[in-house]
């Protein structure tokens, strides 16, 4: 291993001495400011018949090379791709090819010179002038693989962006899917705004919040887990269609599908119910595959799943009596329900009532089978704070969550409107939340009042971008779709 060690640090050091002697030449590759390529790597090899023995100039990193003699071989990686660059002595000149020794993997160069296929049927450029502008001070490894390197690839994106160029796809793909569900809502009226991502009061949604200080204000301030009530005081100002698309901080848990900042867009639209907002939810996604994928039949992990609408729709209790035999509809009171949790082997903590106990059950025997698109309805009140009641059950809300591979990928209310019921609902979670529930949602007084104005009937949706993109780029975890997945600092572990 220490030789190991010596051998890196010796190559280190002598692309060191390559800088200082193209420094002592005049060729300081960190001087250049500019250089005015003409093509990608792709266009040249796509339009090759055009281009054959026309001047180019292309810039990019030396991801390989090899030598005889007088001729050299470069492979050049750019945005787009790779291109060989044929070097010969008597075209660049005698001194200019000496200093191609100076050159290392991972430098940047600029050449400029004309298209050609070599005998191997190469497509080419022969470079007549070659110009070094960044140095490469670090070895790049021949190709990442296999899980022992997964945490150097998230850690060192700009890495495996060289080294894997493919990863790039995934990222491409992410920034059409993000600007195809911008295009299917501003096509239909939406408003896209933007509101505070440093709140007073943590709101919008049940989770524990990153708490941070104002030093001039001398208060604490929290990192949105959630735009939710800002969205909605804009409907009470008259706004009939708002979204926004962004960064939400939660300090909770990781895991393949959690990442404490995450993408997530929220839409609020007036005078609609949640009934049209499924219909808004499927169309959507629906309108984003075929856009970004061409199909509405995807794969993901080698299952096969179909995002055509109209989805499943499944009540809670129904899923409970389907998938664990349970009939709620013929249990009433919360005793009943804990020692039915009891024998299922929940734990049922003494706050918790009936309707917590459905959501329980749910999450820990349902979720698991709703691979297809399916939408779950009929939450109980206890665990949906800001969505109105069913008017033939008020256990129930008028809430939906839209399942895919068993994640939950959007969640939608009818809105809450009532400020009576509003207010009472903030008091039962503030309770909550002195029996030691961290996540129970705050008292928002000045929420209370924006619907005390009067907020009118409203359809109200949530949307996690990025386990969206996990499911249409197929890719196994959220930290394959984010650049800079939150890491522990390396030493910290």
């Amino acid at each position: 291993m220490a030789g190991t060690e010596e051998n890196l640090n010796e190559m280190l050091l002598m692309r060191r001495e390559k800088l200082n002697e193209l420094i002592e030449k005049g060729k300081n590759p960190f001087l250049i400011e500019k250089f005015d390529y003409t093509h990608h790597s792709s266009t040249i090899r796509d339009n090759f018949e055009e281009l054959d023995g026309q001047k180019v100039a292309v810039a990019g990193r030396i991801m390989s090379r090899r030598g005889h003699g007088k001729v050299s071989f470069i492979d050049l990686q750019d945005s787009e791709g790779r291109i060989q660059i044929f070097a010969k002595q008597d075209v660049v000149g005698e001194e200019p090819y000496k200093e191609l020794s100076l050159y290392d993997l991972g430098d940047i160069i600029g050449v400029k010179g004309e298209v050609f296929r070599t005998k191997a049927g190469e497509i080419s450029v022969r470079a007549e002038e070659v110009l070094i502008m960044s140095k490469s001070l670090q070895i790049l490894p021949e190709k990442f693989h296999g899980l022992k390197d997964q945490d150097l690839r998230y850690r060192q994106r700009y890495v495996d962006l060289i080294v894997n160029p493919e990863v790039k796809e995934t990222f491409i793909l992410r920034s059409k899917i993000i600007k195809a569900v911008r295009e299917y809502l501003d096509e239909r009226g939406f408003l896209e705004v933007e509101t505070p991502i440093l709140n007073t009061i943590a709101g919008g949604a049940n989770a524990r919040p990153f708490i941070t200080h104002h030093n001039t204000l001398d208060i604490d301030m929290y990192l949105r887990i959630a735009n939710e009530l800002y969205l909605k005081r804009l409907i009470v100002g008259g706004f009939e269609k708002v979204y926004e698309m962004g960064r939400m901080f939660r300090n909770e848990g990781m895991s393949p599908k959690h990442n404490p900042e995450f993408t997530n867009i929220e839409l609020y639209q007036a005078y609609v119910d949640y009934e049209e907002m499924m219909r808004l939810t499927e169309n959507l996604v629906a309108y984003v595959a075929e856009k970004t994928l061409g199909s509405t039949k995807i794969s993901y992990q080698g299952t096969e799943i179909d995002l055509t609408p109209p989805w499943r729709r499944l009540d809670m209790e129904d899923a409970i009596k389907e998938y664990v035999g349970v009939d709620f509809s013929t249990i009433n009171t919360d005793e009943e329900a804990t020692e039915i949790a009891k024998a299922k082997g929940l734990e049922v903590k003494p706050e918790m009532t009936r309707g917590h106990i459905i959501s329980e059950m749910f999450e820990e025997f349902c979720e698991q089978h709703l691979i297809q698109p399916t939408f779950i309805i009929g939450h109980p009140v206890e665990i949906s704070p800001l969505a109105k009641r069913n008017p033939e059950d008020p256990r129930k809300t008028n809430r939906f969550e839209a399942f895919i591979n068993t994640w939950e990928i959007a969640n939608a209310f009818s809105e809450l409107n009532d400020p009576i019921d509003q207010k009472e609902r903030f008091m039962e979670q503030v309770k909550q939340k002195e029996a030691g529930d961290a996540e129970a949602h705050p008292m928002d007084t000045d929420f209370i009042n924006a619907i005390e104005v009067g907020l009118p009937p409203t359809g109200g949706l949530g949307i996690g971008i990025d386990r969206m993109i996990i499911l249409l780029t197929d890719q196994p975890s959220i930290r394959d779709v984010l650049l800079f997945p939150t890491m522990k600092p390396i030493g910290e572990e």
